[in-house]
């Protein structure tokens, strides 16, 4: 038994149809924890058992990880939490505590590179989850953190801006060339893991695209797929914290995102090195004809 956490988000919802793919020639089942299973297409709540609720919940975990070998590990975000160790580790607590009761044997959650850099500790919201994955890793369980640069599919909430001001900011130089990845091979590492969980210990696994790219390369890629001028913008953090508190995001959230942002600037993601086997397929080209072209032209 596999338990999905976050199946509509945008790595647990592609996890969720790689297994369900791959799971019936496995003899594996699936069961997703949700808020609302209404959510859920049809065809997957057919598919899969369904626990409805929070997964900070420590009844809805205690039912969802009853009879589980394996959790895949998210934790949804909060933004007005009092906290951004309350959002990670704090709403993690009632998981360690039943992975233990249930014996389960392999946990995989979604992390971010950064450990080990001289900039760890002062990261915001990545040293909020690099802390959770200790305490994941403190119970006993077998597990695995991906740890991940910074998401593609981020693009994704500017397409706006992309299409009507022909224009994507960030807070980071733009000639600093950085590791990214898509979701979606994200997905597929997990994947890979919770299907074949020989693995033992604890750990992280690096995910990486192809090729590092600045927010200048990214910029040359998008006016090329899309036909027209797309050009980056750099904002100040001083911006962007306005910009998060306008968006309604409380006061550690606001200070986590802007710590994060600024530690990446300074060298966050260099804590790992790209090999063939930690190098997903997708490169920014592929990803920007197959998803955020669409997307821009819907």
């Amino acid at each position: 038994m596999i338990v999905i956490t976050t199946p509509t988000g945008q790595i647990g919802g592609r996890l969720l149809d790689i297994l369900l793919d791959e799971t019936p020639t496995r003899g594996e089942e699936l069961r997703v924890i949700v808020r609302d299973p209404g959510k859920l297409p049809e065809r997957v709540r057919a598919r899969v058992d369904v626990v409805a609720g929070s997964h900070g919940d420590p009844d809805v975990v205690d039912r969802a990880f009853t009879g589980a070998d394996a959790v895949f590990w998210v934790p949804p975000g909060d933004p007005q939490a009092p906290s951004i160790d309350a959002a990670y580790s704090g709403f993690t607590r009632a998981a360690a505590k039943a992975f233990a009761a249930h014996g389960v044997g392999h946990v995989v959650g979604v992390s971010s590179l950064g450990r080990g850099t001289a900039v760890a500790d002062r990261a915001g919201l990545v040293t909020a989850s690099l802390a959770m994955d200790d305490f994941i890793a403190s119970t006993g369980v077998a597990y695995r953190a991906l740890a991940n640069p910074s998401f593609m599919d981020n693009l994704l909430r500017q397409v706006v801006s992309i299409r009507d001001n022909g224009i994507f900011t960030g807070t980071t130089e733009a000639d600093r060339a950085d590791p990214i990845v898509a979701t979606r091979d994200i997905a597929a590492a997990a994947a890979g893991l919770l299907l074949d969980r020989s693995w033992t210990g604890t750990g992280e696994v690096p995910v990486f695209a192809p090729a590092d790219l600045s927010a200048n390369d990214m910029a040359r890629v998008i006016s090329d797929v899309l036909g027209r001028p797309v050009r980056y913008e750099r904002q100040s953090l001083d911006d962007l914290r306005a910009r998060q508190a306008a968006r309604g995001a409380g006061e550690a959230t606001v200070r986590g995102y802007v710590d994060m942002m600024r530690a990446a600037d300074e060298g966050l993601y260099d804590s790992a090195r790209r090999t063939p086997g930690n190098t997903g397929p997708t490169g920014f080209r592929e990803w920007c004809e197959q998803v955020l072209a669409p997307a821009v032209r819907a």
